[in-house]
């Protein structure tokens, strides 16, 4: 049986730095395999190879993918983001309606060609206003 007392603070720091490279490891397969799935300007047969060449090299095909194609991994990822970004925003504001004072405008708009009279205007304008 194992007790805490054959495990030296060095031992723990080791079993720490492994766990961790191989959980970066996880993550840049993960990464690369995205990028490799996103990318547009791959082909088809592109993107098999490069997954084949991952999978039977692991290390040598995710390094060498990093360093060919390093640059479009950033720039895939700053298009991704911008794209998320744009509709958030296309989102929120077909959620959130028109401002306040767009539909103030559109009332007194109504107002003046007469659809609505002066005291409908008012409690309108009192109800957004509220």
């Amino acid at each position: 049986m194992v007790t805490v007392w054959e495990y030296s603070p060095g031992d723990v720091f080791l079993s720490m730095l492994w766990f961790f490279l191989f959980f970066i490891w996880i993550w840049l397969l993960i990464s690369v395999f995205a990028d490799v799935f996103r990318s547009d300007d791959l082909s088809g047969w592109s993107k098999a190879l490069w997954t084949i060449f991952v999978i039977v090299l692991p290390y040598l095909g995710v390094f060498v993918y990093l360093v060919a194609r390093g640059k479009k991994m950033g720039q895939h990822a700053v298009r991704d983001a911008s794209m998320q970004e744009q509709q958030r925003r296309d989102y929120i504001q077909s959620v959130a309606g028109t401002s306040t004072a767009a539909e103030i405008e559109r009332l007194a708009e109504l107002q003046r060609s007469g659809t609505i009279s002066d005291a409908e205007f008012q409690q309108a304008k009192a109800k957004l206003l509220a």
